[in-house]
């Protein structure tokens, strides 16, 4: 018998529902709750809207698809499954397995077809904005009349949870200030949440008012269980809106099917178990002894979307075939941007500073990112409101907006989290080189998205200025104490903090170099020394972490210094050698590459023999004795700053060259 349209389609859901309980079932972990009440809307969106070749997931012009809700990963892993990405059925039986291509929460690089690595709540809203302002810039940058080379939507399916998240909240506001039309979410209101019913902590907010206050498209989808047609014309609507973005909130009921537990929050966050599995796949029509099946209907079904998406991608290869005949220059400079690579003359003019000259390293790094703007069309970037402070704004360039869609400068407001975010989803879109910036201190509002950034390997660069308590006067609440070594214990961040103007300028080549993980950059508020190290020698030892800044003849101890405090350990050096003792300064502005070079240039920089080491940074010591041997000391700060003028609170937290001197006469004596 001839199945109908809909009887299909109700196949393939069920499809999506019952892999997902085996695969949960399976590990004996997961949430089944999100992929058992969200598969129709995920399978509407997927099959009628979204524009994707499984064949090649990384298709520049695809639509991305975010699943902000990442604890409902199966949903995503079937859908990969069944529309040919890859996905085997052995990998499904490996859900939340060692090394699976199917990890507890979905992440960049383990699945074709994974846009982002998603899980902690709230990260894959403010991605999908990043993702799709990528888009606008990109289309406007390179599109030209006859050839819209860049043209597609960016979707999250977004939760009760991710929409509590304050981050949630900042970043739909810049996607309602950036008037960005092609970013649509899918909320999967389901009104429960893992502790209970939203009674218990968000049943008194008006969702969908609060994004139309805000300045989105909003619309109501009643029943998401059945509904399929009321999906399919909010999604349509939702992309023929162009002015604003759109939120679509979709009623649904989670662990759909389930006959004790739809509708609970024990659907939520644990399998559904044995017997309850059991009743679940029966109620849905399925054999309770298949496990990872699916009929031959609905696989065809699926199948034959991604043999449409494959036509897609083929008709945009010809149509970027002929755009380089008509534009050769933008198409190779498109090209370029896609694949992240860099001109290969662009660090040849790279600013170098005179040796005597005093200038804070943020001044320093903003002189360096006007040179690496010009070269860089590509990179975008901006601040948390504080660019005349950061001097991370683009000279030459525009301010983002509606009406300024190519602009490279980004105005952020005071949202650093969704910042971070945003700035993740635009380098997992692809095409631009995304910065960030802000205050040092504030590096703990973004440290999420920061996070997540060297999870993913992300080629984020992140300035972060004022960098301690020689902030002064604002006291402690803005002089950062603890955040370089914290940050330092963060895999894949390089962190850099560098001594002076020339340091920067090898820093933020590094970082522009990197595309392998994201970058910091620590920069001064006060000014410092340009010292008299050759800048091609700070340039090659700011590119391997650590150099000799200063050396002695039999040299008796050896001090080690970053940022700031490279000219106080010089100091002390000078005031040592009057007193005949020797004196290595060691300048390392990057722990982790440093850590990366080969023992015998580690060894050489700090031999192993030299057990007379000082360590002075103007923040917490905790993790120098990684460097330091024996009786090796740290000068640093383990308390909160003060409020006064910067040069005093270092000195009277003990951040000088007398400090370093009794340090190392200590260990002499």
């Amino acid at each position: 018998m001839t199945q109908t349209t809909q009887q299909v389609d109700q196949l393939c859901i069920n499809s999506i529902r019952s892999i997902s309980i085996d695969a949960i079932e399976q590990a004996n972990s997961g949430h089944p709750g999100l992929p058992l009440g969200a598969a129709p809307m995920a399978y509407v969106l997927w099959q009628r809207h979204l524009r994707f070749d499984p064949n090649r997931p990384e298709w520049p012009n695809r639509d991305r698809f975010v699943l902000s809700a990442g604890h409902g990963s199966m949903l995503l892993y079937a859908l990969l499954h069944f529309y040919g990405f890859g996905l085997e059925r052995g990998d499904l039986e490996n859900f939340r397995q060692w090394q699976s291509k199917t990890p507890g929460h979905p992440e960049l690089g383990w699945t074709p077809g994974v846009e982002a690595t998603t899980g902690p709540l709230g990260q894959g809203t403010a991605n999908s904005v990043g993702m799709a302002l990528a888009e606008r810039w990109l289309a406007a940058r390179f599109n030209r009349p006859g050839h819209a080379i860049i043209d597609h939507h960016s979707y999250a399916l977004v939760s009760d949870g991710d929409l509590m998240e304050g981050i949630a909240y900042e970043a739909a506001s810049l996607a309602a200030q950036w008037k960005l039309g092609k970013l649509i979410w899918l909320y999967d209101a389901n009104d429960v949440s893992l502790d209970g019913p939203l009674s218990l902590s968000f049943d008194r907010e008006n969702v969908a008012a609060r994004f139309e206050a805000q300045g989105w498209h909003v619309q109501r989808v009643e029943d998401g269980d059945h509904d399929l047609e009321a999906l399919d014309a909010a999604i349509a609507a939702a992309r023929a809106e162009s002015t604003m973005p759109s939120l679509v909130v979709v009623k649904t009921t989670i662990g759909f099917g389930s006959p004790n537990k739809a509708g609970t929050a024990a659907a939520h966050g644990s399998p559904l178990g044995k017997e309850e599995a059991a009743k679940t796949k029966r109620e849905l029509g399925w054999d309770v002894d298949e496990k990872f099946q699916a009929p031959r209907a609905a696989r065809d079904r699926f199948l034959s979307k991604g043999s449409s998406g494959k036509e897609d991608r083929e008709a945009w290869d010809a149509k970027l075939k002929s755009y380089g005949k008509t534009h050769p220059e933008l198409a190779e400079d498109l090209r370029r941007a896609l694949r992240g690579v860099l001109p290969t003359d662009w660090r040849s003019g790279l600013p170098i500073f005179e040796s005597g000259e005093k200038m804070a390293t943020r001044v320093a790094g903003g002189k360096v990112l006007q040179y690496v703007a010009a070269r860089i069309p590509w990179l975008m970037g901006g601040d948390a409101d504080l660019s005349c402070s950061t001097k991370t704004a683009m000279e030459s360039e525009e301010s983002q907006s509606a009406l300024a869609p190519g602009g490279r400068n980004l105005h952020f407001g005071v949202r650093e989290h969704a910042m971070a975010a945003i700035a993740n989803g635009m380098a997992y879109h692809g095409g631009v080189r995304p910065y960030v910036s802000t205050f040092f201190c504030f590096s703990d509002y973004m440290r999420p998205a920061v996070r997540l950034a060297a999870l993913a390997e992300l080629p984020v660069i992140y300035v972060w200025t004022h960098d301690s308590v020689a902030v002064g006067e604002d006291g402690p609440t803005h002089q950062p104490i603890e955040h370089l070594m914290s940050l330092r214990a963060m895999p894949h961040l390089h962190v850099y903090r560098p001594g002076d103007a020339n340091e920067t300028a090898a820093a933020w080549a590094c970082a522009m170099e990197r595309m392998d993980g994201p970058s910091a950059l620590v920069l001064s508020r006060q000014n410092l020394p340009v010292l008299g190290v050759p800048p091609a020698i700070s340039a090659e030892g700011v590119r391997r972490g650590a150099y000799v800044a200063l050396d002695a003849d039999a040299a008796q101890a050896l001090v080690i210094a970053t940022g700031s405090e490279l000219h106080v350990a010089i100091e002390a050096a000078g005031r040592l050698k009057e007193a005949g003792i020797g004196v290595r300064v060691v300048s390392m502005p990057c722990w982790e590459r440093f850590a990366q070079q080969d023992k015998d240039y580690r060894d050489s920089v700090l031999p192993p023999s030299m057990r007379c080491r000082v360590s002075i940074e103007a923040g917490a010591t905790l993790g120098w004795e990684r460097w330091l041997v024996g009786e090796g000391l740290a000068v640093g700060i383990d308390r909160f700053g003060a409020s006064a003028p910067g040069d005093e609170v270092l000195q009277r937290l003990g951040i000088h060259a007398e400090a370093v001197v009794d340090a190392v006469r200590r260990q002499l004596d």
